[in-house]
């Protein structure tokens, strides 16, 4: 009859397991976070003159300083990049892991019906493989061929569902190795990818510490306050749009809590991909912050831009993320009054600056549906806005202070305090009236029967 289904050896067992085995062994090494490499220090100058060098002007100053943007900005889309292959990998580890799992588990189910089958095939076998026909002639019993019959009938149908159960069965093991194969694939390129985006990270970071180190200290100092300068000065332009007069929003509870979370982390230094609690990169700080409300989203600043729900900026509410530059490569978080906090870049730590002191690409909010918590109160900003408009503001507020000291007079303008006056002002009157009414008593025949004029009450002894 040739040999029984459930006499095969088990090298094709041993085979796929230990593909599964292995594969798991290669995802937990390929998916291995990359290894961050310090920059180079820049090579030591041969030969440098002991005379001191020429002062650098404020042009050539300024000139470094937007080349060091160019590079820490190039720098931060390469973290972007690094960050999205190494989430890519994370992911395509996790599913190889799952299909290596479900092989293992394909290839148990697949021998369990092998032994079923072969167990059918053997008490075939012992029957002597006879047709129907000759059963009935040997048989002393009609009724107990019909029933043995019957039997094999449900035999034979249970069969052929093995068979058919063990064809599918080894149809998905094929299919799940196909699909680790592609999943593998997509791992090796993803982990290329954050090999590639690593160099260039620390590429661009080198050349600009490189360029920081060439000069010298004072340069140093007046180059920080050519940033803050440039910062400043973008900052105000915003403001003078008159934009926090449109911006009112209140926070959500989570908004709160993400805010909360971000400026705890202020003074931590900035590192490419990082994500806390140590050291932050920008997208790094705003991903954590709202996971640390309860809410997940995505890890690069490019990915929240394009996913998250975006809002008009003046319509934009404290816990709001706000995107910068037109390739979205830096993120902030706006915490209310015209500020946001962030991680800069290389060589800075998270700090607060103002939310317009660089080009705003967009907002983008992570809790769209969530409704502001109660007992908050608008992000207002009388400093910034004595900034923005600094005579404007004086001249109202001595406006204000005018309005209250005349409001006794003006009830339209303010109600409660000519109410009050009223009430002062008949308490005065009714004090007045006892007073006359006992001089009155005092000198006989002194009644006048007047009334004051200005409370209209009765003043005299025969006022009744």
């Amino acid at each position: 009859m040739g040999t029984a289904p459930g006499t095969r050896t088990g090298s094709g067992k041993r085979g796929l397991v230990t593909v599964a085995v292995a594969v798991v062994c290669a995802v937990t090494v390929l998916a291995a976070p990359g290894t961050a490499f310090a920059a180079p220090a820049p090579d030591p100058t041969p030969g440098a003159s002991a005379s001191p060098a020429a002062p650098v002007t404020n042009a050539e100053l300024d000139a470094v300083r937007k080349k060091l943007d160019k590079l820490y900005r190039a720098a931060a889309v390469a973290t972007d990049e690094y960050n999205a292959a190494e989430e890519k990998t994370q992911d395509q580890s996790a599913q190889i892991v799952a299909l290596a799992r479900k092989i293992v588990k394909g290839q148990e189910k697949l021998d369990e019906l092998k032994d079923r089958a072969g167990a059918a095939a053997a008490a075939q076998y012992r029957g002597g493989g006879l047709p129907p026909e000759a059963h009935l002639m040997l048989s002393d019993d009609p009724q107990d061929f019909l029933e043995g019959a019957g039997r094999v009938r449900q035999g034979q149908h249970a069969t052929k569902g093995l068979l058919g159960e063990m064809a599918r069965t080894q149809a998905d093991l094929k299919q799940y190795a196909k699909d680790a194969d592609a999943q593998w694939r997509k791992l090796e390129a993803g982990r290329k990818a954050k090999a590639a985006a690593q160099q260039k990270i620390e590429k661009k970071i080198a050349a600009a510490e490189k360029l920081e180190s060439e000069l010298e200290k004072e340069a140093k100092e007046r180059l920080a306050g050519l940033e803050q300068q440039a910062a400043q000065q973008a900052q105000a332009a915003w403001l003078s749009s008159g934009i926090l007069d449109d911006i009112t929003g209140e926070a959500t509870a989570q908004g709160r809590k993400a805010v909360a979370y971000a400026t705890a982390q202020i003074g931590k230094p900035y590192q490419w991909g990082a994500e806390g609690p140590a050291s932050f990169d920008c997208s790094g700080l705003t991903s954590q912050a709202w996971a640390s409300a309860g809410r997940g989203i995505p890890r690069t600043s490019q990915a929240q831009w394009k996913q998250l729900t975006r809002v008009a900026v003046q319509d934009m509410r404290p816990g709001d993320l706000i995107i910068y530059f037109g390739d979205a490569s830096h993120v902030g978080m706006y915490v209310g009054d015209g500020t946001m906090v962030h991680a800069p870049r290389p060589g800075r730590s998270v700090t607060l600056a103002g939310a317009g002191s660089m080009p705003i690409l967009g907002v983008v909010r992570p809790d769209p549906g969530a409704k502001a918590a109660t007992g908050t109160t608008p992000p207002s900003a009388p400093e910034k806005k004595t900034e923005k408009k600094a005579g404007a503001t004086s001249d109202k507020k001595a406006e204000k202070k005018t309005a209250n000291g005349t409001a006794n007079g003006r009830a339209d303008e303010n109600p409660e305090k000519q109410k009050n006056a009223e009430k002062s002002a008949d308490k005065k009157a009714e004090r007045k009236t006892q007073k006359d009414s006992s001089a009155g008593a005092r000198t006989s025949g002194s009644g006048s029967g007047e009334k004051d004029s200005d409370t209209g009450t009765d003043t005299g002894a025969n006022a009744s």
